[in-house]
This record gives C-alpha cells, structure tokens and sequence, in this order.
C-alpha cells in the first residue's frame, strides 16, 4: 500500500483512485474538457467531487502533440485564479497542479494546491525540481521522448518498456537525493510513443510496481484509444473505460480522466472481482 502527504492530509492508495482533468486551456484535444470561465469550473469540479474523484488535476497549457507552448506569465493568468477559487468553493479537495514552471507551481502551491504533475521530468525549467523539494509536497515524475511540439515525430525506443522503466528509475533516484520524498510513476502514455508502444507499455504497467511508488495512467480520450476504434476522442468514452479497465488489473494506482463516475465503476468492478478471485 502506498500513501502520499499532501501538505499533511495523507492520501493512501487502499485500492486505486480516480484524478480529474480540468483544463483552462483553449487547445486541449478534447474540447469538452475545456472550461472557460469561474462557474463552469466550479460545476464542473463539484460533479467531479461528487462522483468520486480522489484528486482535482487543473492545467493552464496543452501538452497535446504539436502544441505551442504559453509563457509563464500566460500560464500564471490562466491558473493561479482557478486554483484560489477552487480552494474556497472545496477546502478539502486535493488539488494537483499540471505545469513544468516553477514559478506557477510555487505560486499554485501557496495559494491552495497541493501535487505537481510534470509532463517534463523537470527538464523544460531547471528551477522546478528544486522548488518542489523546497515545497514539499508530492510529485507525479512522467516519462516524455522529446517536447510535445516534436514527440510524436516518429518516436524509436529499443525495448519501449525497459528505456521507459530505466529512465524513470534514472529520474527517481534524482528527485530522491533532491529530497522529493513523495513520487508517483507516469509512464507516459501517448508522449513520445505510438499506439503501439502504448499498448505494450499498458500491458507490462505492473512491471512498474518494481519502482516502488504509485502508478498513474493518462489514457482518457488519447489517440491510441480513437484511433484504433476508428472514432473520435468526443466518443471514446467506452474505449477509454476499456484501457483504464486493462490498466486497473495490470496494477495502476491512478486514473487520470475525464469522465470520473465511469472510471469510479471500473475500480469498483475491478475490485470487487479480485476480491472473490482472492478467496477462491
């Protein structure tokens, strides 16, 4: 069983948990997910809330493939309201910020967040691993082949889930003698990785378990899940309950989505079925 401390409140990952996505951006790839103005988010957030989700994960700047990245100060205008108001309507929602500044991750820390999800590794700011040592609080360490404006042009591992697994390891031991006590694993899925690298990555996920810190899964609405279904990220509802699904029973601690009741049922299934497979 893993816990994280989140600025004092410990969140333990007894069974998996749910993390939803709001975004503030204008460009992510799934338009529904986009929230423009303080009360949609607030709904929005509150439903979430209410069916299940575990952690709230804001984002002020796409990382979708071929995205154009905002400055800081943009993403400070985008971001750093949000989570204030968020703070207030939900005192005791654990607020996760997505950002590879250290500025805004400092600055959403202090006005109420209380996780750092890094698509970056920390290798866009070189500022923002030390920060979140100074801060902290716990850190979600994602593995990423290139940026998100070049990852997907033709991305080439050896042994996907080895380099994969090797450079999170790498990366782990970094952010140890940092003093980041508190690491979650993303592999990455659909950063610098075709559909197919996905796929092998999903089914050898509890060979990350090896690394001893809780696994999360962001495949909610993603090309691997629409494209192979030959439909459209607006429709990949049950697709992505699919893969969290796989991902559930090849030991992920985290869901990162969307759709939050959906993915709330699938742990429920998939946990109800261990359970009785347990006793037999």
């Amino acid at each position: 069983m893993f816990t994280i401390n989140c600025k004092g409140r410990l969140l333990s990952f007894t069974k998996p948990v749910v993390m939803g996505i709001i975004n503030t951006t204008p460009d992510s790839f799934y338009s529904e997910s986009r929230v423009k103005n303080d009360s949609s988010i607030i709904e929005r957030v509150e439903k979430m809330l209410a069916d299940g989700a575990a952690i709230i994960d804001v984002g002020g700047q796409s990382t979708r493939p071929g995205s154009q990245r905002i400055s800081m100060e943009e993403e400070l205008k985008r971001i750093v309201p949000v989570i204030e108001s968020l703070v207030q309507h939900f005192p005791h929602a654990i607020i996760s910020i997505d950002t590879f500044y250290a500025k805004v991750a400092q600055y959403c820390i202090e006005a109420g967040a209380s996780i750092i999800n890094d698509v970056s590794a920390g290798t866009i700011d070189e500022d923002l691993l030390p920060t979140v040592s100074a801060l902290k609080v716990p850190y979600v360490l994602m593995h990423m082949q290139g940026d998100p404006q070049t990852m997907q042009q033709n991305p080439v591992y050896k042994n996907v889930v080895l380099d994969v697994f090797d450079a999170l390891n790498f990366k782990l031991h970094e952010l140890i003698q940092t003093g980041i006590k508190d690491v979650i694993i993303d592999p990455g899925f659909g950063f610098g990785k075709t559909a197919s690298h996905n796929f092998k990555l999903l089914g050898e996920l509890s060979f990350y378990r090896n690394l001893e810190r809780p696994v999360m899964v962001g495949l909610s609405r993603k090309g691997t899940v629409y494209k192979t279904l030959g439909t459209t990220a607006a429709k990949a509802l049950n697709g992505s309950t699919v893969v969290h699904t796989i991902a559930l029973m090849n030991g992920a601690s985290i869901l990162r989505v969307h759709d939050v009741k959906e993915a709330v049922q699938a742990i429920t299934l998939v946990e109800a079925y261990k359970k009785e497979k347990e006793q037999l």
